[in-house]
């Protein structure tokens, strides 16, 4: 049974759902905030559950042997180290759609808030003034609201402005025309063409390399005189400074921010500057949405622990708990197929090519493609030092190309994978397919038609087809002690290339290969292992 630890505040229920799903749970909402203690502790669990209270650092995973799956119960996943976790093959889910009706209502209140100047107002009124005149707001109705990001919550926002009669323009490069005329609103292809047009500018985009700061005091100055600006987004996506000095200018006639770029927020220029309203980062906190993200984690790390199912990983590619025993046979062939195309190559890797013939052609793709660049670069990067999770990465690392293709059903059978490796030397390729038992068969090495079944010992060879080879090597072997379980044959032509497949009872030692090598057909020879 996969134990979890919830180190943070999570719902009741959503330790029930853990152990209705037959996960043992460990809840100590506490423990996220004593991480020397967690980093004793974290090597006993399958699973760790939390929210933004726990900092899973380095040192942590470094500690976490037994670990499989990081579950965040929200969005943001700026308190887990994701390249150790990815090193490790942990991994990391996030509950991206739990937050996002939350968190678009927060923007359109801080919308209201601002527009009609309702917190000093109210500041105001409690100190028993009376400054009816001193507050003008604005009508929404009819104004332009300009959204930088319309992803999952910024589409959200745009249905609630569109319902406020307002007229929607977005600016954001994965916005397709065909979702923007779904949605109602108008893309713009020009960051600046969006400021200078609208009459309220909503940021919903997280903060990456290419985001950050991406309202600078440049692009401030740039945004329409009178505008009001609110970010429930990220900290860090706005010149803080640049905003409040332009609401003293009276450039900007507001601003609302949920988010700071240093949080918790003790000092910041917002703070004094006019017609400003701030909240301390409360873009997820409703009941319903703490409850939902805490449910929504809790059933997909579940999923994972115990049908291999993974949603909404931000390491890993998804599969659903219908797709993972579907896939569960064509994963041990590509792994299959890695693994021995990584233990045949003698040269730098520049290129792969996987080729999904037939039905397999039609399954999730992406954990295939890790599986199998994992298992050809065990051999090459040492166990351990690559998983499927952190595969394409090492990959890129070395620079190895890439590429997947689908074709239609070709040959003798109906579905298959198909391995091109090329190297600074050479290219060769393997072929495999799975048959009714379930059962990956090797069935093509560099061109060669066999029928081999993998085994966990085995002994490839490549020699010229010369009469009494087979015996030779069958002599060599009985020579050495060495145990034929199964021998599969292969050739190009007669008298061209031959080769061979044994699977053997015992592992093939550097010193055998050293002596088969010596036959006089053997061009080379390699034990394998699966």
């Amino acid at each position: 049974m996969p134990k979890v630890l919830i180190s943070d505040k999570l719902s009741e229920a959503a330790v029930q759902i853990f152990r209705d799903n037959g996960v043992e749970v460990d809840f100590q909402p506490d423990l996220g905030k004593d991480p020397a203690r967690l980093a004793e502790v974290i090597g006993q669990y399958d699973g760790l559950a939390i929210r933004s209270a726990t900092k899973v650092t380095a040192d942590i995973i470094a500690r976490a042997d037994r670990l499989k799956v990081i579950g965040r119960a929200g969005i943001g996943v700026d308190n887990v180290d994701i390249p150790a976790a990815s090193a490790r093959g942990i991994v990391v889910m996030n509950t991206p759609f739990g937050n996002s009706i939350t968190t678009a209502e927060h923007a359109i209140a801080l919308m209201f808030a601002v527009a009609r100047q309702i917190p000093a107002a109210d500041a105001s009124t409690r100190a028993g003034k009376w400054e009816k005149s001193k507050f003008m707001g604005v009508e929404i109705t009819g104004k332009t609201l300009g959204l930088i990001g319309c992803g999952n919550i910024g589409s959200v926002v745009a249905s609630r402005a569109l319902g406020l009669r307002m007229k929607v323009i977005a600016y954001d490069p994965f916005l397709s025309a065909e979702r923007a005329q779904n949605l109602g609103v108008e893309k713009v292809a020009d960051l600046d063409d969006l400021l200078a047009r609208a009459d309220f500018v909503s940021l919903h985009l997280p903060r990456t390399e290419k985001t950050a700061n991406i309202l600078s005091a440049e692009r401030i100055a740039k945004m329409k005189k009178g505008a009001r600006l609110i970010n429930c987004a990220r900290g860090g996506l706005v010149d803080e400074a640049a905003v409040a000095e332009a609401l003293r200018a009276g450039h900007l006639a507001g601003a609302a921010f949920d988010v700071f770029a240093e949080e918790p927020a003790r000092q910041n220029p917002l703070f004094d500057a006019p017609n400003t309203v701030c909240t301390p980062h409360l873009g997820a906190s409703t009941t319903e949405a703490q409850e939902n993200v805490a449910l929504q984690i809790a059933e997909q790390m579940s999923d994972y622990l115990m049908k291999g199912a993974i949603s909404n990983a931000l390491n890993a590619p998804s599969v659903t708990a219908e797709e993972a025993p579907l896939l569960k046979p064509w994963i041990a062939l590509a792994e299959t197929l890695g693994g021995f195309a990584g233990q045949v190559t003698e040269h730098a890797i520049k290129e792969i090519e996987i080729e999904y013939v037939g039905r397999v052609g039609e399954l999730n793709l992406k954990p295939l493609t890790a599986a199998l660049t994992a298992a050809m670069l065990r051999p090459l990067v040492g166990e351990g030092a690559v998983n499927m999770v952190s595969a394409p990465l090492v990959a890129r690392e070395r620079g190895i190309q890439i590429a997947e293709t689908r074709k239609d059903a070709q040959g003798a059978y109906g579905s298959y994978i198909r391995l091109v490796v090329t190297t600074e030397k050479q290219t060769r390729s393997v072929a495999g397919t799975v048959f009714s038992d379930g059962k990956p068969r090797i069935i093509q090495i560099k061109g060669i038609d066999l029928e081999a079944e993998p085994q966990p010992h085995m002994l490839y060879t490549t020699n010229t087809d010369t009469p009494g080879y087979i015996g030779a090597l069958g002599a060599k072997l009985g020579e050495l002690g060495v145990n034929i379980a199964t021998f599969a044959l292969g050739r190009a032509e007669k008298g061209g290339e031959a080769i061979a497949l044994l699977g053997v009872d015992e592992p093939v030692t550097e010193a055998m290969l050293a002596d088969i090598a010596q036959l006089p057909q053997v061009r080379q020879a390699k034990a394998l292992h699966f």
